[in-house]
C-alpha cells in the first residue's frame, strides 16, 4: 500500500515519539535510585564520604555540561544518546562488583558524564527532528509526555526496588540496572537523524562560537536561556526535601511514601497538561508560575497532609512550566547551536539549584522545612513578574 504525504510524516513522528517515551521511561527506571544511599552505608561509608560522592557527581554534570552540548551539536546528537546510558551502567556495574569509596567516586563521574552527554542532546533532536516533519508546534506536548514516561519509571522503580532488594540484595538490584541502561543504549540507536553534523576540530570551534554568539545577539534567546533556570532550578532542588516536609506534617513513617506518590503524581499530570499549556502564551505561563507558587506557600505553609495536595499541585505547575520554558527556547534558537545552548542552560540550573541547597539550608535549619518551601515559592512570583513586564520582547525572526 502506498502511503499518501499527509500519513507518512505522522508515521515517522510517531516512530520518533515512541523511541522517545520508550528511551524517557528506561532512562529512569533504575532500581538503585532509591537504594543506592544503603549501598554506600551497608559498605561503611560515613555520612561525609556519602556527601562528597554527591558533590563529585554535582561537580561532573556541571564541567561536562557545556562541552557535550558542543560535542553533541558538533558530531551525533544520536550517538551521545546512546553513549552516556553505557557509562552510567559501568558505574553501575563497578559499584556492585568492587564496593568502596573509591570505585564509588569513579561510578559517580562515569554516571554524571552519561547524564552530561544525554542532556541538550534529547531535546535538540527531538525538536529538530520535528522541525523536519513540520510538527515542531507538537514539542511541547510530546516532551510533556516524556517527562511523565520518565516520572512513571521512577515510581515504578521506588514499588520494585524493595522486594528486588530483599530477594538478590545490592547485586540484584545493581543487574537489573545495568540491564535498563543497556535497554536505554539499544532503544537510542531508533531514534532518527538526519542533519549533517560539523566536522573536525573547526566544527567544535564553530559550533561553540555560533551558539554563544546567537545568544549575545539575540535577546530572547538570552531571555529564554534565563527562564529556564527560573523555573527549573527551585523546585528541582527542593524536590529532594520533599520527604522531609512530608514528615513534618505529623504522619508515621510509613504512611511517608504514599504521600510522596501524591506529589509525584501532581508532577507527571502537569507533564501531561505541558502541551495544552503552550496555547496559552507568555501570559498563561506567568499566570501558571504564579499560582503554583501560591499554592506552594500556602501548601507547605499549612503543615498538614491535606497541605500536601496543594504541594502536589504546585509541582504539577512547575513541570508544566519547566516544558513550556523549554519548549520556547528551542523555538528561539537556530538548528546550528541547540545543543550548545540547550546546554548552557542546563548549566545554569545546576548552578542555580546548587545556591538553593545552600540556601534551603540556612532557612530550614532556623524555621524548619514548611518555612523553607514557602520562601522558596517567592523566586517564582518573581518570574511570574518579569514575565509580564517584558511580553513585548519579540526575536529578529518575529518569534514570541
Amino acid at each position: 500500500m502506498t502511503l499518501t504525504p499527509a500519513r507518512a510524516p505522522d508515521l515517522r513522528v510517531r516512530r520518533l515519539t515512541t523511541t522517545l517515551y520508550g528511551y524517557a521511561f528506561l532512562e529512569d527506571f533504575v532500581l538503585l535510585y532509591p537504594v543506592y544511599a544503603l549501598l554506600f552505608s551497608d559498605t561503611g561509608l560515613t555520612v561525609w564520604q556519602i556527601s562528597s560522592l554527591f558533590a563529585l557527581w554535582s561537580v561532573t554534570g556541571v564541567l561536562l555540561e557545556v562541552p557535550s552540548g558542543v560535542w553533541a551539536d558538533a558530531v551525533s546528537r544520536r550517538l551521545l544518546l546512546w553513549l552516556g546510558p553505557l557509562l552510567t551502567a559501568a558505574g553501575f556495574a563497578l559499584w556492585v562488583l568492587l564496593p568502596s569509596y573509591g570505585v564509588f567516586a569513579v561510578g559517580f563521574v562515569l554516571w554524571g558524564a552519561g547524564g552530561a552527554l544525554a542532556s541538550g542532546a534529547l531535546e535538540a533532536l527531538v525538536y529538530d527532528e520535528l522541525e523536519r516533519l513540520d510538527a515542531a508546534d507538537r514539542y511541547a506536548r510530546i516532551m510533556g509526555r516524556a517527562r511523565a514516561a520518565g516520572l512513571v519509571a521512577v515510581m515504578a522503580a521506588m514499588g520494585l526496588a524493595g522486594p528486588v532488594l530483599a530477594w538478590g540484595g545490592h547485586t540484584a538490584v545493581g543487574a537489573a540496572s545495568v540491564l535498563v541502561c543497556l535497554l536505554t543504549a539499544a532503544m537510542a540507536l531508533r531514534f532518527p537523524e538526519h542533519r549533517c553534523p560539523a566536522t573536525g576540530h573547526e566544527g567544535w570551534t564553530a559550533t561553540l562560537r555560533a551558539g554563544l554568539g546567537e545568544a549575545r545577539a539575540d535577546r530572547s534567546v538570552r531571555g529564554g536561556l534565563l527562564l529556564v533556570p527560573a523555573v527549573g532550578a527551585v523546585w528541582g532542588a527542593l524536590d529532594e526535601y520533599t520527604p522531609l516536609l512530608v514528615r513534618d506534617t505529623g504522619v508515621a513513617d510509613e504512611t511517608v511514601p504514599c504521600l510522596l506518590l501524591l506529589v509525584w503524581a501532581g508532577a507527571t499530570a502537569g507533564s501531561l497538561l505541558a502541551g495544552e499549556g503552550e496555547r496559552l502564551g507568555t501570559t498563561g505561563l506567568a499566570s501558571l508560575l504564579a499560582g503554583a507558587g501560591l499554592a506552594l506557600a500556602v501548601g507547605s505553609a499549612a503543615g498538614t497532609p491535606a497541605g500536601l495536595v496543594l504541594v502536589a499541585l504546585a509541582f504539577g505547575g512547575f513541570q508544566a512550566a519547566t516544558v513550556l520554558a523549554d519548549a520556547r527556547l528551542q523555538r528561539r534558537i537556530a538548528d546550528t547551536g541547540r545543543a550548545t545552548l540547550t546546554s548552557v542552560a542546563g548549566l545554569a540550573t545546576e548552578l542555580a539549584t546548587v545556591a538553593v541547597f545552600g540556601g534551603y539550608a540556612v532557612i530550614a535549619s532556623r524555621g524548619g522545612h514548611s518555612m523553607a518551601f514557602a520562601v522558596f515559592a517567592l523566586p517564582y512570583l518573581g518570574t511570574a513578574l518579569l514575565l509580564m513586564l517584558m511580553r513585548p520582547l519579540r526575536s529578529p525572526r518575529g518569534i514570541p
